[in-house]
């Protein structure tokens, strides 16, 4: 049920079933906890899926931009994996909250927390890939810190954990969401966050370009939104409409309160431009605001 329920939220949006995930964790779920286990092992696996049950309750809160909640949930799950003597489940948790602090614009915060959930068992029982993870977040939360040094070793030792990945076959199903494109986008953010602006237009293309953009929809629609905003700072107006065009065509069928913010973002950098009688900027402005109008 957790996998079935972290596709759909990677293809529609955590404002799609969020309410189904809350209902199952609480009652269904809740039922399971306080129920009787044959042995330890097996209710240590119940309290580790019941933890990545919680978290993904607050990833699509978060999502939703619902961030008070999203942040009760992350701090259940993170209590569930204590409990299931789970560290690198604990560090997933915490890994989301770092990444919801960075998107707030808490980035102290989200060193803080990517920084615990890389402390001892939570980093060394990890398996490569998510040590990887783990280390990109690391990397985009200090330099939206203003460190750049320290983002830049972070993002070298996330690389190399990805590489020397060798063990998918026995890894959490939870890291399905993490790859060699969600290293680039964060490498992306590290870059702009530097000032890089075409280094970090770079990786966000090579990000879009190797992505499955159908199982996940949601990230593939903020990558480009990403893209375009720094095309618009370049001064490549009409390449940002193309991306933002795009950005549009994917966005059918999520409800994310990030996509939305692609949404917005974009009508507020095509204001100035709307005022010219520049058609296929209107065409864009309708777009989005047909899509905010019925995505609420």
């Amino acid at each position: 049920m957790v996998a079935a329920f972290s596709r759909i939220d990677q293809r529609h949006g955590g404002g799609h079933a969020r309410t189904a995930v809350v209902q199952y964790l609480i009652t269904d779920v809740s039922n399971y906890l306080h129920g009787r286990f044959i042995d330890d092992h097996v209710r240590n696996d119940m309290f580790s899926a019941a933890s990545e049950l919680a978290y993904l309750a607050g990833w699509t809160a978060f999502d939703n931009s619902e961030h008070a909640v999203a942040q009760r949930y992350f701090v259940s799950a993170l209590k569930l994996a204590a409990e299931a003597n789970n560290p690198p489940t604990a560090g997933h948790a915490l890994r989301g909250m770092a990444y919801q602090a960075v998107d707030l614009g808490h980035g102290a915060q989200a060193v803080g927390l990517i920084e615990a959930a890389m402390e001892g068992k939570r980093y060394s029982l990890a398996s490569s890939r998510e040590r990887s993870m783990f280390g990109a977040q690391l990397a985009r939360s200090q330099a939206a810190a203003g460190r750049h040094k320290a983002a830049a070793a972070a993002l070298a030792r996330a690389e190399s954990d990805l590489a020397s990945d060798r063990s998918r076959t026995e890894e959490p199903g939870r890291l399905f969401i993490f790859g060699e494109a969600d290293l680039t986008f964060q490498r992306a953010y590290t870059l702009r966050d530097f000032g890089d602006l075409h280094g970090a237009a770079r990786e966000f293309r090579r990000s879009v370009r190797i992505r499955n953009s159908t199982a996940f929809a949601r990230v593939h629609v903020v990558t480009l939104g990403e893209l375009a905003s720094l095309q618009v700072r370049q001064g490549a107006v009409e390449e940002a409409c193309a991306t933002w065009s795009r950005a549009l065509d994917a966005m059918d069928g999520i409800q994310s309160a990030r996509t939305r913010r692609v949404a917005s973002d974009m009508r507020q950098a095509l204001s100035p431009l709307r005022r010219r009688g520049i058609r296929a900027v209107a065409q864009l402005d309708n777009r989005a605001a047909a899509y905010l109008r019925d995505s609420v």
